[in-house]
């Protein structure tokens, strides 16, 4: 018999136990309390500063990012022009060399036609 009633006590506090959760529900605030609208507007404010906040450490990163890819086509364009420069620098000392090249075939042309007219 010590067994049933054991039995029946475990029963009787589940029972309040289930009471007790309906009378707590019961007693809860509804959603349209105007304390409950009070902490919904508060969250959704926050939730919208949270968003504001966000997008504006997005745009900030976006332009952040703009300005290095500007930064980057600065110093790439800067190196082709070193480049190009440095290429036109090289052309020009060449066409220099060939001129000068082709100035003293001419004078060593020129005297040897001048020592065959003194030999004639």
């Amino acid at each position: 018999m010590k067994h049933l009633n054991e039995f029946a006590d475990r029963r009787k506090a589940a029972a309040e136990a289930k009471q007790l959760l309906l009378k707590k529900f019961e007693t809860a605030p509804k959603p349209t309390d105007p304390e409950m609208q009070a902490k919904r507007a508060e969250r959704e404010a926050i939730a919208a500063a949270r968003e504001a906040r966000n997008a504006e450490r997005a745009r900030l990163k976006q332009e952040e990012q703009d300005r290095k890819l500007a930064e980057a086509a600065a110093i790439a364009e800067a190196a082709a022009a070193e480049a190009n420069a440095q290429k036109a620098e090289a052309s020009n000392r060449i066409a220099r060399v060939v001129a000068d090249e082709a100035e003293r075939k001419a004078e060593r042309d020129r005297r040897y036609a001048a020592r065959k007219a003194r030999q004639r």
